[in-house]
This record gives C-alpha cells, structure tokens and sequence, in this order.
C-alpha cells in the first residue's frame, strides 16, 4: 500500500456520513472530468473506464439516500441521479462532451450545497461546544 492510499483510506475512515457524501462527490467530478478528456482525446476505452467510475459514484449516492426520513428531498436527489447516470450512457462514444458538461455543472452545484451543510453543522458543532465548555 502506497502512502497515497493509506492516506486515503484514512480520510475514508475518518469522515462521518457526511464526509463521506462530500468524498463521493469529489470521486464522481473527477472521473467525469477524466471521462471528458479521454473524450477530447479520442480514447473510448479510457473514456468508458472513466464513466464507469462515475456512475459507481452515482449509484453510490443513489443507494445510501434514506428515502424514510429525506421524504421530498431523498426522492429529488434520486430522480437528479437517474437523470445524470442516463445522461452520462447515452453520450458514451459520441466523441461529444456535452453530457459530461452538463453532469459536472449538475454535481458542482450539489457538492457545493453539501460542502454549504457541511460548513454549516460544523459551525453548530463549535457553538455548542463553546456552551458546553463556556
């Protein structure tokens, strides 16, 4: 095992449900944007691994939604991710990157909401702490 990827592990590890939703993300943006240039470059097969990985990460999100309690907002975000993983198979060897365009805009905008809620419940986590020992 490299360094890179105990790190990684580590992180993995370390990372609460919603770290974990922010890794995925990352994941997923990455290997749509390593998708998009296998695209540029002409090279279907790198461009095929690369998505696959990206809808891995998709299902990902997709499987760990809690429909019970997210109610309106579960079943949003899964209909979102339906939507990006049919749009990410049909432009598979188009030699275009418009659908690739389209789902990292799509997955910007959600990781950033997510990293928003992030931020957002460790500042909660720091005034209650700051109570606590205040």
């Amino acid at each position: 095992m490299t360094r890179y990827q105990a790190y990684q592990g580590n992180q993995v590890e370390g990372a609460g449900p919603l770290g974990l939703v922010l890794l995925t993300y990352e994941a997923l943006y990455k290997s749509l944007g390593r998708s998009r240039m296998a695209v540029l470059a002409g090279d279907m097969q790198a461009e095929a691994d690369h998505a696959g990985r990206a809808m891995e990460a998709l299902f990902e999100l997709s499987t760990s939604l809690n429909m019970e309690e997210g109610a309106d907002i579960a079943q949003s975000l899964a209909s979102l991710y339906a939507y990006m993983m049919n749009r990410v198979t049909e432009g598979l060897c188009s030699g275009s990157t418009q659908h690739l365009d389209e789902v990292m805009r799509l997955v910007q905008e959600l990781r950033e909401g997510w990293m928003q809620l992030s931020a957002q419940k460790n500042h909660q986590s720091q005034s209650h702490l700051q109570v606590a020992v205040g």
